[in-house]
């Protein structure tokens, strides 16, 4: 029953995934394209709305997933699979928490887990960089397909954020460079 086969999914997704939202979507991405659930292409398009959207990114990818496959009750069980693990984590914590973190060993565990979680960002940040820019789904696929709006877009939001950089002493806004992205895709993509 896909029901319950997205809740025990998002379960397990969110009882081991440990840095948040953006540490789950190497596991997201592996699970719902083991599942047939998404395609590659649709898995993308989907980050890219999840992360312009309010709200955790694993929280709303779960939710999409779902909904996807299962309509409202679907989005309803994966959103509450991925959630439940670190809701019940988080109290057994907050309870513990002034104690727990005395002890050598969970200084120790905190420490180990840290560079696994940058290790799963970064991994999944090449992947969706390659994929997303050069077509590129496979260590073992020799041709490479340039989106070159794509690459063009990426660029120019490099060059926006330095310059804003150099100029403003400080970052630019995410939701302006998402609008800018999107006003950039919607220019590009129809002529190139």
């Amino acid at each position: 029953m896909i029901y319950l086969e997205l809740f025990l999914t998002f379960l397990q997704i969110g009882a081991v995934s440990f840095g948040g939202g953006y540490g789950m979507i190497s596991m997201i991405r592996e699970q719902t394209l083991s599942h047939g659930w998404l395609t590659e292409e649709e898995l993308l398009n989907m980050i890219a709305v999840a992360e312009s959207t309010p709200g955790p990114i694993a929280v709303n990818m779960a939710t999409f997933v779902g909904s996807t496959q299962g309509g409202i009750l679907g989005s309803l069980l994966a959103t509450l699979g991925v959630v439940l693990p670190s809701f019940i984590i988080i109290l057994i914590i907050a309870a513990f928490i002034r104690n727990l973190l005395k002890f050598a060993g969970v200084k120790a565990f905190l420490g180990g887990i840290r560079p696994v979680v940058v290790g799963l960002i970064l991994a999944t940040a090449a992947t969706m960089l390659l994929s997303t820019l050069l077509s590129l789904k496979t260590v073992s696929e020799l041709t490479l397909k340039p989106d070159i709006a794509g690459i063009i877009i990426f660029a120019l939001l490099l060059a926006i954020s330095f310059v804003f950089k150099k100029v403003k002493k400080k970052k630019p806004s995410p939701i302006v460079m998402i609008l800018i992205s999107a006003g950039l895709g919607m220019v590009l993509y129809p002529f190139i």
